[in-house]
């Protein structure tokens, strides 16, 4: 298969690109003029150049493929409009380009459970729930869905949600966890339970390759059909993720300790002030914030499964050891 793959420089596209690869498959990285290509430069692809924001390149970068899987986006941003940007406007441009084509390649879009919003303890989220997203990051990934699903009749389209992604390379999720584990006290927002979906990067990316090959595509009139949400099929409660992360440390199990919604949603809105000041973007802001406060995140897996036959094979202690490890070799 011929791909072409957007974000490639980033966490999970530098592990999708490898894969790709070994798999023989002809990949394309699209990438910016300004892009570190660093290791990908040994994996033999093409690279094309090509800008998501002016649209500089694109009729040329999805010409002679066969599936193009767009991971490209912005998950971190100093202005809201970014957001809506990287990861609406963005992904509506690569789709008109690609719906000028005569025969269109095939889009695998990879979206966020963040685009469906938050689930409740007691049911997860399943592609058929209306979205409702309750961040500016999670708008913006719906947006790009919008924008996916008003081109169906040309472009070939699948959309896959995974929720939070882990594994080496991971810069953000795990190496947050870290000093709470170190310290053997994890801090959680708010004093309800908290329930989550997690995918190990791999798992992922078998996921996408899957929709790739096997997905239906989306449909206007069917809002469920060509989206699927994937996950390690588990939901776990915040102590026991916690507690997995203690446990690849070799420590003992974390004490949780509740933090007032309140007091999260202050430290967030300080963040963002110091990074202001700073001019840098914010680890933590009232977006996030939002999002941490919702009771569950969680999502389903059946309709992956059986239409995909998606089964993950990474379960959580054993990857955040792998991970640890990766970390202690870069």
């Amino acid at each position: 298969m011929r791909i072409l793959l957007t974000g490639g420089t980033g966490f999970i596209g530098q592990r999708l690109a490898r894969r790709i690869v070994e798999r023989g498959d002809t990949l394309t990285l699209m990438v910016r003029a300004s892009s570190r290509r660093g290791p990908l430069e040994s994996l033999g692809a093409r690279f094309v150049v090509a800008d998501l924001t002016t649209g500089h390149g694109l009729a040329d970068a999805v010409r002679d493929v066969d599936c193009v899987l767009h991971l490209a986006g912005v998950t971190k941003s100093r202005e809201p409009a970014g957001y809506m940007e990287g990861n609406a406007h963005g992904t509506r441009r690569l789709v008109e380009a690609m719906a000028a084509l005569p025969h269109p390649p095939r889009l695998v879009y990879c979206s966020s459970l963040a685009a469906a919003g938050p689930s409740t303890p007691e049911r997860p989220r399943r592609e058929e729930d209306p979205p409702a997203p309750v961040s500016l990051y999670g708008r913006s990934k719906l947006g790009g869905e919008l924008a996916v699903r008003e081109f169906a009749g040309k472009v070939p389209s699948v959309i896959v949600r995974p929720p939070i992604v882990y594994g080496p390379g991971d810069v953000e999720f795990l190496p947050s966890l870290l000093p709470m584990a170190k310290l053997g006290v994890a801090l959680k927002s708010g004093f309800g339970p908290k329930r989550y979906s997690l995918i190990h990067v791999d798992d992922l990316c078998t996921a996408l390759l899957a929709a790739a090959e096997r997905g239906a595509t989306v449909s206007q009139d069917d809002v469920a059909r060509g989206v699927y949400t994937v996950s390690d099929g588990v939901e776990h409660s915040w102590e026991d993720v916690c507690a997995a992360m203690a446990g690849a440390l070799g420590k003992r199990r974390p004490a949780v300790v509740p933090v007032p919604q309140t007091v999260s949603y202050v430290v967030g809105l300080g963040s963002e002030a110091v990074a202001r000041l700073r001019g840098t973007v914010p680890i933590l802001n009232r977006d996030k914030v939002r999002e941490m406060t919702c009771p569950a995140w969680t999502c389903s897996t059946e309709r992956a499964s059986r239409e995909l036959g998606f089964l993950p094979t990474i379960p959580l202690a054993q990857g955040f050891a792998g991970t640890l490890a990766a970390l202690k070799n870069t």
